[in-house]
Parts: structure tokens; sequence; C-alpha cells
């Protein structure tokens, strides 16, 4: 199927995930000027955002349900309403404190309902089963576009109005989501787009007790863990380790919008890849590949160059877990309560998020060296690669029976 014959409802989520997931990736350019205003160490901004990661995790798997039975049309619109809402208050707060509650709580709360275990639910139940994972790819890239097309912007509204003012601008833009929202349209029928009808005596309890009960569904729990911890370590202090190697200010928003613009190409690559080949060794391929790199980055010597040429490669191994992840959770256990399964692997990825972006910052204040927490993520990248072999892939056997 080409990208082209896709149903409206994918591209619909396309839009959403722009600004969601754009405004998400540039908040590592805030840590310095916000941090500075505070007059705090890293680690106040970095807790805030491994906050807002953990709390991130942990609506997902109860925004998801309420997808699953509500649908996803209200679901985004509420979670648009508290993202812009904790920007606006983050732009006027007066203390750290308020920051927590408004970075923190409410844009996590806003994260979880307009990223991608929403809009992937969606997406899985229009688009066929063979084309699912190309689908998800595609999707992914979308986010990363936003990260393309929002750093650069951020930084220029850092530049021109201060870190409040481009807080507000960013609120003011999540009136997007809500516009974008008001088309999606709810299925209320129980057959995926593959027309497989799930059988309906299976009740959303049973299918976590399957879930629960399959080995490789927690193998799959633990790969996305290592990816959550990796991203945001990654999002929130390249910025502040580039500026400790007396780069420019402009280099890691270079570097970081290589990141955004590598993984629109890399998404939709290890989406196809995934829909041609075994999910489970296209993963592994993926994390030895992002073990060479992070290595290969510490190792040679800092420079403008050499950031740019590592946002590049890390963005095409960036989001590419995103397609692979949650095609292997569909390919299970299909696509009736995908939301909910792949919302609570979802949430194992943002524990990763958030120890990822507070240990960074924690071991930088103890060390004053990021070096350890670097290598941490290469020895993580390739425990990674190998808890994939093992899974299990094949459907479950009431999927088979109904296919």
């Amino acid at each position: 199927m080409s990208i082209f014959r896709f149903p409206p409802m994918v591209w619909i989520g396309i839009g959403i995930l722009i600004v969601s997931l754009g405004i998400r990736q540039s908040f590592g350019i805030f840590m310095l000027p916000i941090s500075d205003h505070f007059d705090s160490g890293r680690e106040f901004f970095s807790f805030a955002i491994a906050l807002q990661n953990l709390l991130f995790g942990v609506f997902q798997p109860m925004v998801g349900m309420a997808a699953d039975r509500f649908g996803a049309k209200r679901i985004v619109i509420m979670g648009a309403i508290a993202y812009a809402t904790g920007l606006y208050i983050t732009s006027i707060a007066t203390s750290a404190a308020v920051v927590y509650v408004s970075l923190g709580a409410l844009v996590g709360l806003g994260l979880s309902a307009t990223s991608y275990v929403i809009i992937l639910g969606v997406v899985a139940k229009v688009v066929p089963a063979q084309h699912a994972a190309k689908a998800f790819g595609l999707t992914t890239a979308a986010g990363s576009f936003g990260m393309f097309a929002m750093i650069p912007g951020a930084q220029a509204l850092l530049s021109e109005f201060g870190w409040q003012g481009a807080m507000q601008v960013f609120a003011m833009l999540c009136t997007v989501m809500v516009a974008f929202a008001c088309f999606i349209k709810s299925s209320s029928s129980n057959s995926d787009a593959s027309g497989v009808q799930s059988p309906s005596s299976v009740s959303l309890k049973q299918a976590l007790q399957e879930a629960f009960r399959h080995k490789g569904y927690w193998l799959i729990h633990l790969g996305f863990f290592v990816c959550g911890f990796h991203v945001m370590f990654i999002a929130t202090h390249l910025p502040s380790y580039l500026a400790d190697k007396e780069l420019p200010a402009s280099s890691a928003a270079l570097a970081l919008a290589y990141v955004g613009i590598f993984n629109i190409f890399g998404s939709y690559f290890w989406g196809m890849m995934a829909d041609r080949f075994n999910k489970r060794h296209v993963m592994f391929v993926l994390y030895l590949l992002r073990a060479a790199i992070i290595a290969g980055f510490v190792t040679l010597p800092i420079t403008q160059y050499s950031a740019a040429i590592f946002g590049g490669a890390i963005g095409f191994v960036w989001l590419g877990t995103v397609p692979l992840t949650s095609g292997l959770v569909r390919q299970i256990f299909g696509a009736q309560y995908l939301s909910t399964l792949y919302g609570l692997v979802f949430f194992t990825h943002q524990v990763g998020s958030f120890l990822g972006a507070w240990a960074g910052g924690l071991i930088y204040d103890y060390y004053g060296s990021y070096q350890p927490i670097w290598w941490s993520t290469v020895a993580l990248a390739l425990i990674a690669a190998v808890v994939h072999l093992p899974i299990n892939d094949k459907p479950l056997a009431r999927l088979a029976i109904a296919s």
C-alpha cells in the first residue's frame, strides 16, 4: 500500500503528533535559561522533565483504556487543553514547585493524551495488518518532523522573546491539536482493518491477563525502557553537554534538528523493514547501531561537525523503535486493545525516560561530567539488542483461529 493511499485518519494523527512531540522535544534548550532564572542547578530542570516523563507514562495506561472505551477524540481534546495550560502556567511561574506541577504534571498528562499510544491506536484500526508497521513508521516520522520544525523556531523565540514568551507561543499552538482532533472518528466495531473480527467474549481484563502471561510482552517492556532512557537523556542533556565543550548554542539546536530530520527517514525506514523482515531481528540491528553511534560520539573529539554528524546518525535510529515495538504488540495481541497494551509498554518507556533525564543531571552535579552516563547508555543498548531475540512473536491462538 502506497503512503498516499492511507486513510485520512492517518494524516489527522500525523498533524497532532507534529505539534505535540515537536514541542516536547524542544524542552532541552530551555534547561539553561530556566535554571538560571530560578538560580538553581541543572538537577532542578532535569527533575521537572523527568517528572513530566514519568507522569506521561503513569497516565498512559489509563488514557489508553479511556480511548479504547470512549474514543480518541475526547481524549486528545482534553489532553491538548491540559498541555496548553501546563505550558502557560510554566511561563508565569514564580517558584520551582509550580514548575513541577505545570511542566511536570500537566504537560505530562497532555502528552499522554496527544502522542503515540493514542494516535497509533487510531491508526491500527484503519490500516490493514500487513501494512501496520509501515503506517506506524510514517506516523512516528511525523513526530520527528515536528522536532525538526520546532527546535529552530524555539531557539528563535528564546532569542527574541525569552523563555516565558516561547512557552506562551507553544501554549497557543496547542489549539491546532484541538482542531485536528475534531475530525477523529472513533470506530465502534470490534473488527480491525484487516477484517479480522476480535472475539466479543474477550474483555479488557482477559486481554491484560493474556499479555501478562506472555514472556515476550515483558521483554518488549525491557527493550522500550532502554529506548526511553536513551532519548530523554540525549534530548535533555545534549545541549548542556555541548555547551560544556564550549560549542555555541546553535550547535546544540542544529544537532537536535538533525535528530529530528533524520528520524523522519529513519522511522519510516525501520517501519518498512518491520513489514519486510522479522521485527525482532530488525530491533536487534537497530540497538547495535545505537551502541556504536553513541560510543563513537563520546570517544572522538567533540566539534560542531561531530555534533551534527551524531545528531543525524542517532536521529536515524531515534524512534525507529516505536513502529517496531507497537508493531510487535499488534502482531502478537491484535488491534482491539492496542492503546491499552501499548500504553502499558509505553509506561515502562517513560520510567526509562524519567531515569535518563534525572540521572543525567544528578550524575553531572555529582561528578562534574557526563561521561559515566554516556557509557551507561552504550551498555544498555547492547542489553536491549539481545533481549529481543528470544521473544515469541507469533499471534495468540485466538487471533490465529479468527484469521
